[in-house]
């Protein structure tokens, strides 16, 4: 009888004891489990909760994978954008020289003939100067040994000293001076030593589509209304095919050579009335920015830091900007009035000012910096 008791409290007291811990592993897993509630918490609301977030942060980060995609293609698709402007601008040429200019010889009066000749020509002539300008020369870099530059920051993905108005580029993946953008026409960056380059090529772009859709606008005209009559000859003459008889004549039809010239014609106005909008608004862009003494990256820079200074009572002065007259001169390397015909007017392989690596004040700039903080 006592041995029975014995064991019942014996079985008794282990059922206890493993009540007991169970009780502890459930209390210990609780409290794990809520640890690890606090940690992911805190985790997230240190990842969304930031003094310095807005919403210009949050717009990046959830477009951070379209930036990613968008820098590859543009990486390996950068030697088709620049055939694809090559092959362009040649189908241009080409029509210019097979179409247009032996009308002009033909039917315009020798002053007007010597006007397309020259002005024609060297439109030309700037434009392939600075393409070819623009993409074989490198933008810039700072250098990667060990050097007394100055530098305001230092690269999280170079790791390695910025100088002023230095920026990284994603798609090169290397830093530029002076970066403005990667541009996938050029399969390269706009920066310190190619962006007046960049910006020639543009404006000198322009000019010669609206010359060419202005010289071409008579004969646009003319040769969309000879394909309209083609449609209708065309439609004319399959239906006298259908109910043909032997006295019927079929309408005359266009050959081969003219309909290949009207279609040039159109094709050459309307390609170049495209282009003269989209780049002739680029180059608007950049001449604004230029006129202000800032590139395109700098642009948002100085518009959050004029905002910033404007809560505090302050107005944000650009320390890189002389003046828009200077400013133009800075970036076009003009020094003398001499300067505008052989730096401006005519094909210029001539350095910027300075190296990039440093801002002092260029010896064209006839006004003083404006401060850079101002109450």
């Amino acid at each position: 009888m006592r041995s029975r008791r014995r064991a019942f409290s014996a079985v008794m007291r282990l059922c206890v004891k493993c009540l007991r811990v169970g009780r502890w592993r459930r209390v210990r897993l609780a409290w794990r489990a809520q640890q690890l509630w606090r940690y992911g918490h805190l985790c997230l609301r240190s990842l969304l909760y930031n003094s310095f977030t807005n919403s210009d942060v949050v717009l990046d980060s959830l477009f951070e994978p379209i930036y990613w995609l968008v820098d590859h293609v543009t990486r390996w698709f950068g030697v088709v954008f620049v055939a694809l402007v090559i092959v362009l601008t040649s189908s241009i040429v080409a029509i210019v020289y097979i179409c247009l200019l032996p009308l002009i010889l033909q039917s315009y009066p020798p002053g007007w003939i010597c006007w397309h000749l020259v002005y024609g020509h060297w439109n030309l002539l700037m434009i392939l100067f600075h393409y070819y300008m623009a993409i074989t020369t490198p933008p810039g870099h700072p250098p990667q040994a060990k050097s007394n530059t100055v530098a305001v920051s230092i690269c999280r993905k170079c790791i390695s000293p910025k100088p002023a108005r230095t920026h990284h580029c994603s798609i090169c993946n290397r830093c530029v001076l002076k970066m403005d953008h990667h541009c996938p026409w050029l399969n390269n960056c706009v920066g310190h030593y190619n962006h007046r380059y960049f910006f020639s090529f543009c404006l000198f772009m322009t000019m010669g589509c609206i010359y060419c859709g202005i010289s071409s606008w008579d004969m646009f005209r003319e040769a969309y209304a000879a394909i309209e009559r083609m449609k209708l000859l065309e439609k004319e003459r399959l239906q006298v095919a259908a109910n043909q008889t032997y006295y019927q004549t079929p309408p005359p039809t266009f050959s081969f050579r003219q309909r290949a010239f009207h279609k040039s014609i159109v094709y050459l106005w309307v390609l170049c009335s495209s282009v003269a909008l989209a780049l002739g608004a680029l180059t608007l862009w950049h001449a604004a920015l230029i006129s202000r003494g800032e590139t395109s990256i700098e642009r948002h820079i100085n518009k959050k830091e004029r905002q910033r200074l404007q809560k505090k009572g302050r107005v944000f002065r650009n320390p890189y900007s002389y003046g828009a007259w200077d400013n133009w001169k800075v970036f076009l390397g003009v020094d003398t009035r001499r300067h505008w015909l052989i730096r401006v007017l005519l094909p210029s392989t001539h350095l910027p000012h300075g190296t990039g690596l440093s801002w002092d004040r260029p010896p064209c700039v006839t006004e003083p910096r404006a401060p850079l903080l101002a109450i």
